[in-house]
């Protein structure tokens, strides 16, 4: 039985996983350095291209850089494990190293939950309420909200890693992904782990699952405000404002919400497929988001054209 507490020892380390059996792996590097890069070039530029033109200081843009943002977060949060797996074939992490992770992981992981959330209020309010839109979503209430995002992140998973140091762990030190995640360090240990899983239940169910309930809300209402919306034409253009939403919404949550069942309900499930599902969550997102943003909507797509021409 390990401590992670005790001191004097060789130092407390896991074991993380990858695709296809140890060492360095080449063929998956290159792909996983490009996705990498494509998201952290992504962000930046749509971070950059929010800041430097007037056009789009608007509470949609703001909200679209506090989503970058988050996605750089969670991007930097990952990267550093993955590449270590696959670009130097390194599997061991120290313990208080993964605690770190997973806090940072899931911190970002909630931000993005609750960026997604406040998008939705906002396309809510551009939609049912266009005439009172800047007048309420004004840039104080903006900062308020993100300043809520942040506290809510890092407020809820302050207690995670406290919890998960102070447990004692003698199984197998191998987790099931890539990086550090809850469940899969705390199935390690060999006590009584209910107060972690109802915590980090109360925590899953408090954020996201509150999150995607108001998110389905928001759009059930947007919807009945555009069905009573007498023009096609105006119905049409209304709808198409909310398409890029709709889609980071659902590739933040299809897989997130995948995986959860899977670590809660299908115990036995290949070790793949929680590789594949933890990397469709974590790692797509932050890569798609930028390239979604850029092509669906117009103001964006043509500062990011602009800026690279004048590069």
């Amino acid at each position: 039985m390990l401590n992670l507490n005790v001191s004097g020892v060789r130092p407390f380390v896991f074991f993380l996983a990858g695709f296809s059996g140890a060492g360095r792996q080449p063929w998956l590097s290159v792909p996983i350095c490009c996705m990498y890069l494509v998201a952290l070039s992504g962000n930046c530029l749509i971070l950059i291209v929010v800041k430097l033109h007037p056009g789009l200081h608007e509470p949609m843009y703001f909200f679209l850089s506090m989503l970058s943002l988050t996605d750089l977060g969670l991007s930097m949060s990952t990267l550093p494990t993955v590449l270590q797996i696959y670009t130097f074939g390194s599997r061991e992490i120290s313990a208080n190293v993964c605690l770190a992770q997973l806090f940072f992981i899931h911190t970002f992981s909630i931000m993005e939950s609750s960026v997604l959330l406040a998008m939705a209020f906002d396309r809510f309010v551009a939609i049912r309420h266009p005439l009172r839109y800047v007048s309420t979503l004004t840039r104080v209430r903006i900062g308020i909200i993100g300043l809520a995002v942040v506290l809510r992140g890092v407020g809820l998973h302050i207690p995670a890693p406290i919890m998960l140091k102070r447990l004692p762990y003698c199984r197998s030190h191998l987790l099931s992904h890539s990086y550090c995640l809850h469940p899969d360090v705390m199935k390690l240990a060999c006590a009584d782990t209910t107060p972690n899983s109802t915590y980090g239940l109360f925590v899953l169910l408090s954020t996201l699952g509150l999150d995607s309930l108001l998110i389905v809300l928001s759009y059930i209402l947007i919807l009945k405000t555009v069905l009573s919306i007498a023009s096609q034409e105006e119905r049409s253009k209304a709808l198409s404002t909310c398409v890029s939403h709709i889609c980071a919404v659902l590739l933040f949550y299809t897989p997130l919400i995948s995986l959860s069942m899977i670590h809660r309900f299908w115990k036995k499930a290949p070790h793949h497929t929680h590789i594949l599902l933890s990397y469709l969550h974590f790692l797509v997102p932050p890569v798609l988001n930028p390239v979604v943003y850029s092509i669906k909507t117009q103001k964006v797509r043509k500062q990011i054209i602009r800026l690279l021409l004048e590069i």
